[in-house]
C-alpha cells in the first residue's frame, strides 16, 4: 500500500492499483482530545460534511476495497457463468441442472496476480432461489 497526501486529497493506492481517496484531509482534535483524522464526504445526514475518522475505520475500508476487489477478478474469472447478481460476497450463477458446484468454486478461489499468496476458499451450494446459507 503506498500513501499519497496531496492539498486536497489523501489517497491510499492498494496492491490492485484501486485507490481510496479522502477529501480535504485535516489532522486536528477530537472530542476526547486525541488526534484525529478528519474529511470530506457525504455523512449519516446524507449530505456532504467533515466525517472524523480513526485507525480501525480506515483499516475496514481497506478491507472492503480489498474484498471487493477480489469479488471483480472471480467475477471476471467467471465471465463464461451466467451471473445474475451478487450479495456482498456471493455470487448468483444461472447455470444448467448438470453444472458442478466444485468447477465454479475453484474458480473463485484463485488469487489475483497483485495478491499472489492469499488464502482464499470459495464455497458454495445449488438451489432452485435466492437463499442465504
Amino acid at each position: 500500500m503506498v500513501i499519497f497526501l496531496e492539498a486536497l486529497k489523501l489517497r491510499l493506492q492498494l496492491a490492485s492499483g484501486r485507490q481510496l481517496s479522502y477529501v480535504k484531509p485535516h489532522i486536528g482534535e477530537n472530542q476526547f482530545g486525541c488526534e484525529s483524522i478528519a474529511y470530506e464526504g457525504i455523512g449519516s445526514t446524507k449530505k456532504w460534511e467533515r466525517i472524523e475518522s480513526y485507525d480501525p475505520k480506515f483499516v475496514e475500508n481497506i478491507v472492503q476495497t480489498v474484498s471487493r476487489s477480489l469479488l471483480c477478478y472471480a467475477m471476471h474469472n467467471l465471465s463464461d457463468q451466467q451471473i445474475c447478481g451478487h450479495v456482498h460476497d456471493e455470487l448468483i450463477i444461472e447455470c444448467p441442472e448438470n453444472a458442478e458446484v466444485s468447477s465454479i468454486t475453484s474458480v473463485m478461489g484463485k488469487s489475483p496476480d497483485w495478491m499472489a499468496n492469499i488464502l482464499i476458499r470459495g464455497d458454495g451450494y445449488e438451489t432452485n432461489f435466492y437463499k442465504k446459507d
